[in-house]
């Protein structure tokens, strides 16, 4: 049965979004933000390409590990924080609803 979960998200501006993402269609972050019209560029098409999708988990959510790609892209970005994941490696699953994250600045 289908599913939606919510997500909060503070964005550059300090101002707190609540987003609605479903989660039977294989979505990730950067997805759901863009879906929102919230600016996280997703340069890459959510490759792990980039970082233009970085964001700080606040929350104590079961995350999946970072990837190769993940740890390796994050280790060239700037603004790296220990809790910095690339949204587009953030898969929508029920494990996440209520997940507090903050959009990295962009510059």
């Amino acid at each position: 049965m289908p599913q939606d979960i919510t997500i909060y998200l503070t964005d550059r501006e300090g101002e707190l979004h609540t987003l609605i993402a479903p989660t039977d269609m294989q979505m990730n972050l950067m997805e759901i933000c863009k879906a929102y019209e919230l600016p996280v560029e997703g340069t890459c098409g959510g490759m792990a390409m980039c970082a233009s999708c970085q964001c700080y988990v606040e929350s104590d959510h079961p995350l999946p590990e970072r990837s190769d790609d993940e740890e390796a892209m994050l280790s060239e970005a700037f603004y790296v924080e220990e809790n910095s994941r690339l949204g587009c490696q953030i898969q929508m699953t029920d494990a996440i609803d209520g997940l507090k994250i903050r959009l990295a600045p962009s510059e």
